[in-house]
């Protein structure tokens, strides 16, 4: 899932028009690179239209919150508060960033250049950081026989062969006549399926499509009815109600139902909460998320240039927390399952993904999150030809 730090005043920005005729760049559709608005076609000397903030806004906030939930994850078992704010957040964090990235992917098809970008984009970084967290885990954990598999995704890893997969079957879904509830169907089915195996984390990719599929079909309009002011006063004791319940459900639910990894029966219930299951936490998902968007900033904000690099913290953040685990620092210092050190493990989370997404970093490992590769490619034949037009003129 914008380059200058400093805000740009109070101004608003309007959300993406649905009349745009030409599509964002599918590089900029991931939640952590950059998402731009669809441009429309601007007679010459115009400008074309600038990035829309928000949703800058809302990658940004979605990743300090991803980063603050897996550093609460240790204090889990010692702290309810902790427990009941982890499974808030897990409710809507990855739903909210799947959303996003459906919504960027409306005009996806199969033009070469789109999907040239799909393959540097997420394919390749797969690939690389696939590589890096196998070399990271046999170091960090001490575990040398631990093997290299691309059809194992590890940790984080998930998310890029996931929405690989959900983008590349874009223009079937843009076919089908219901795809949301055809979409629910997949997942539930996958649900109840607890031989569906680990390979590419299956079950991931389809309990989390009924998401990527509601971005896919969301339209601008959408975005303008989430921000009206009624519906940011109803988010408020919507919030508090879902933090009071997931309080009163922290040591009655596993928190396991929120990963969407694995089916009812490994989590030790019946096949009928199936349905029951994937369609609870569907609605809950979405009614949070919706929660969410509607308080998300629409101007420019002093981090709205980091939400360009939110895939890049979203990666990066995962080596330091698997490594806390790894090296026992929350077993070493006891502090740090007291209430202020609690506060303090969420502000270091929230400041060291907050560093991760800022431009230096971008421009530090772009070469594997988003590299040109232009020698790997043919070049296609209608752009040589229209350059050719363009050097004769």
């Amino acid at each position: 899932m914008t380059n200058s730090l400093r805000p740009h005043g109070y101004q608003r920005t309007p959300l993406p028009q649905e009349a745009a005729p030409t599509p964002p760049s599918p590089r900029a559709e991931e939640p952590g690179q950059q998402a731009t608005t669809p441009p429309a076609a601007s007679p010459a000397g115009q400008k074309p239209k600038q990035r829309d903030a928000f949703f800058d806004n809302a990658k940004y906030l979605a990743i300090v919150l991803v980063a603050m939930a897996h550093s609460w994850e240790p204090l889990t078992d010692s702290s309810r508060t902790a427990e009941a704010l982890y499974m808030v957040v897990y409710t809507f964090h990855m739903p909210a960033f799947i959303v996003i990235s459906g919504y960027f992917s409306r005009s996806f098809d199969m033009r070469p250049d789109r999907l040239k970008r799909l393959i540097t984009g997420i394919a390749v970084p797969y690939v690389i950081f696939e590589v890096a967290y196998t070399l990271f885990k046999r170091w960090a954990d001490d575990d040398p026989t631990y093997d290299f598999s691309l059809l194992d995704p590890w940790y984080l890893t998930w998310f890029l062969v996931s929405l690989f997969v959900w983008r590349l079957t874009t223009p079937i879904w843009k076919l089908v006549r219901w795809p949301i509830p055809l979409a629910l169907a997949v997942a539930t089915l996958a649900a109840v399926s607890p031989d569906i195996g680990d390979d590419l984390d299956m079950q991931r990719l389809l309990q989390f499509l009924p998401f990527f599929i509601l971005g896919l079909c969301m339209k601008p309009e959408h975005f303008q009815m989430i921000r009206r002011r009624s519906v940011r006063i109803a988010s408020v004791p919507i919030f508090a109600c879902a933090l009071v319940f997931a309080y009163w459900a922290a040591p009655r639910m596993s928190s396991a139902w929120f990963y969407h990894r694995d089916s009812v029966q490994e989590l030790g219930a019946p096949p009928w909460t199936g349905p029951v299951m994937t369609l609870a936490l569907f609605g809950c998902s979405v009614v949070l998320v919706s929660c969410f968007f509607a308080w998300v900033p629409r101007r420019h904000m002093w981090f709205t240039v980091l939400g360009a690099g939110t895939l890049y913290g979203y990666l990066l953040h995962g080596f330091l927390a698997k490594g806390s685990r790894f090296w026992g620092w929350f077993d070493e210092y006891q502090w740090l399952h007291k209430p202020l050190g609690e506060i303090a493990v969420t502000i270091i989370a929230a400041t060291v993904v907050t560093a991760l997404c800022t431009p230096p970093i971008q421009r530090a490992f772009r070469f594997a999150m988003e590299p040109k590769m232009a020698w790997a490619f043919r070049k296609d034949p209608a752009e040589q030809a229209r350059s050719r037009t363009k050097t004769a003129a």
